[in-house]
């Protein structure tokens, strides 16, 4: 990679692409089940367990990790079995409301504890372990880009908390796909410009952390 990674974005080191249009596919036909037969929970649910298990399925056959795949048909399955629970068809999109409070706040937890979250997962998709926790320069420019993820799922909590408090299960099916794919690939590029900006000039980029004096704070 020649100066700041000028021919790599940050989707071709993390991924990510794919994982967020799958995750659109199950609520999709959670909604069409919902506005198809909207007093029997059971048709959604079906719909949506069955659209996860086609997506996964495909995506193994693609040559997908099997993990990854298995990851997003389970939160399929936990979102079907807590609206069989709970019988509202709004609490489909509980567990995606829940998680990305959690990541929100994980994101900015690991900045105030100078381990910020998206220098963990591109030190471990690069194999530098945490070497780069040694560049000072490359510590503060992935503290910035994990802001701009922790702002990514805090949005989506701005906007499903509301629908999901008022029932509208067919608003929170658009603003699920409106808002993870769409917003996935724009917050891999805003971050990756954010990363790219913040290094100095002459920096070598993130595939060459470079060592230097580290503040108590980091170290």
């Amino acid at each position: 990679m020649a100066g700041h990674g000028r021919d790599e974005s940050l989707a071709d080191l993390l991924g990510g692409r794919r994982g967020a249009v799958d995750a659109s596919v199950p609520p999709v036909a959670f909604a069409v089940g919902y506005l198809a037969a909207p007093d029997r929970l059971w048709v959604a649910v079906v719909a949506a367990l069955v659209a996860g298990v086609v997506v996964a399925g495909w995506r193994l056959f693609r040559g997908r990790r099997p993990r990854a795949v298995v990851l997003g048909l389970l939160g399929t399955a936990v979102a079907a079995i807590v609206v069989l629970r709970t019988g509202r068809a709004e609490d489909f999109f509980l567990v995606q409301l829940a998680a990305n409070a959690a990541s929100a706040l994980v994101f900015l937890a690991s900045v105030a504890v100078r381990w910020p979250l998206l220098g963990v997962m591109l030190g471990l998709a690069l194999g530098q372990r945490a070497r780069w926790r040694r560049d000072p320069a490359l510590l503060r420019a992935y503290d910035r880009g994990s802001l701009v993820w922790a702002a990514q799922y805090a949005l989506r909590v701005v906007v499903f908390l509301p629908l999901w408090l008022a029932g509208q299960v067919v608003a929170l099916a658009v603003a699920r796909v409106a808002m993870t794919w769409p917003l996935v690939i724009a917050t891999l590029a805003v971050s990756w410009w954010v990363i790219r900006r913040s290094l100095p000039a002459g920096h070598p980029g993130v595939r060459h952390p470079q060592p230097g004096e580290v503040s108590p704070a980091t170290a």
